[in-house]
């Protein structure tokens, strides 16, 4: 479980040192409570998930329209950017409608509804509706937080991106009880598994 008061700290410490304003907090709630709904267990996850959002959004914290609606590009006047994650196009519209049972091609300014945008955020990153790239194919035994741009738009801002996940999953192994904070590449984490090949736990192994 995730203790929010300590995660809010860290968050306001690290991440948004200006402080977060209640829309933000509002937008982390409802990804936070859609994760711990769906009883989904790597905080990689859910870091890069937040950590997207952040971005997305330019640090709104609330589903958006794209910036000019899409002004001069093809997929404008109906078909642009809005959510956590700006979905484009009628044909992505409509991959989305099928998955979440929502007509966002009649009416996509429903993309924009916090529930509905929260659900496209989660099936899109981890069944890959996005680009056909997903969660897992970057956080296994290993983590690629650089590479996982890929899930939503290949590698524009991937070093920006990987950064906030970074801070956010500080963030979350301190409110979920793991002091373990430092960070390092892949390669130098001890991972814990059970009997099953299951990853319980990374941690950087004492030098």
């Amino acid at each position: 479980m995730i203790d929010r008061k300590e995660f809010y700290s860290q968050i306001r410490a690290t991440l948004a040192k200006g402080g977060l304003s209640q829309p933000q907090v509002d937008g982390f709630e409802a990804i936070l409570d859609e994760w711990e709904k769906r009883r989904l267990s790597d905080l990689r996850w859910l870091a890069y998930i937040l950590a997207t959002a952040w971005h997305e959004t330019a640090q709104h914290m609330q589903p958006i329209e794209e910036f000019g609606r899409g002004r001069g590009k093809a997929y404008a006047p109906t078909y642009y950017g809005r959510g956590f994650v700006q979905i484009t196009w009628e044909r992505n519209y409509a991959r989305l409608s099928d998955v979440i049972g929502v007509d966002l091609v009649t009416h996509p300014e429903q993309a924009l509804d916090m529930p509905i945008a929260v659900q496209i955020l989660f099936d899109g990153m981890i069944d890959g509706l996005f680009t056909c790239k997903k969660l897992s194919d970057y956080f296994g035994k290993a983590a690629d937080w650089r590479g996982a741009r890929a899930i939503v738009n290949g590698k524009d801002r991937a070093a920006d991106v990987a950064g906030y996940a970074q801070k956010i999953w500080d963030s979350l192994r301190l409110a979920t009880g793991d002091e373990l904070l430092n960070i390092a590449p892949a390669d130098d984490f001890v991972f814990v598994e059970d009997n099953h090949g299951e990853v319980l736990k990374t941690y950087y192994p004492p030098t």
